[in-house]
């Protein structure tokens, strides 16, 4: 048999893999040969890459601790079982609004402060209205007294250097105090005996 240029490469890889696969036999009976044995090893599981034989776990603590062994608890699915979810009532797979949270009804709002006083009320004028004097052809004139003191005056007058008779009525005459841009009305009063 002649081997040719085609087949002659053929062979060199059916020979190339032919080694590597007598040296990983011999190795795989070789190292398992090594291994000293173990009383009850637990199997291996496919969640444990290194191939390590797993712990079982002694206490409560380490329990709770994550671990690969596969084995079902069934103590802590009980446990978890019983317990309540207490979450704020909002259904997260609903698109509403996030419910205000609402104030107890203890609390008070405050009272808002009084408003500031505004400015004292000007002074009262001291003048009586005790008569008038009306001629045909004439304005009309009005006495004004204050305390002893006797004024006359006529619409547009300014008596005691500080009130102005604003307007004559029979029964009323209206008066501005200058210094305060106050008006007040002063009603005819009768004279007393």
């Amino acid at each position: 048999m002649k081997i040719g240029a085609e087949n002659r490469t053929k062979v060199i890889v059916l020979a190339v893999l032919g080694v590597v696969a007598v040296i990983s036999v011999v190795y795989m009976v070789t190292a398992v040969g090594s291994r000293p044995l173990q009383e009850a090893a637990p199997p291996v599981s496919s969640g444990n890459p290194a191939g390590r034989p797993l712990r079982r776990v002694a206490n409560r603590e380490s329990a709770m601790a994550p671990s690969l062994d596969p084995e079902l608890r069934l103590k802590l699915l009980e446990s978890s079982e019983t317990t309540k979810y207490e979450g704020t009532g909002h259904n997260i797979f609903a698109l509403e609004p996030i419910p205000e949270p609402v104030a107890p009804a203890l609390l008070k709002k405050p009272e808002p402060p009084p408003p500031p006083p505004g400015p004292p009320p000007p002074p009262p004028i001291n003048l009586k209205f005790f008569g008038f004097a009306s001629h045909p052809g004439q304005p009309k004139r009005v006495f004004l007294a204050m305390g002893d003191d006797v004024f006359t005056g006529g619409e547009g007058d300014i008596v005691d250097r500080r009130y102005k008779i604003v307007r004559i009525h029979s029964t009323s005459v209206e008066i501005e105090d200058v210094l305060t841009n106050n008006r007040q009305t002063i009603l005819l009063t009768q004279p007393q005996p």
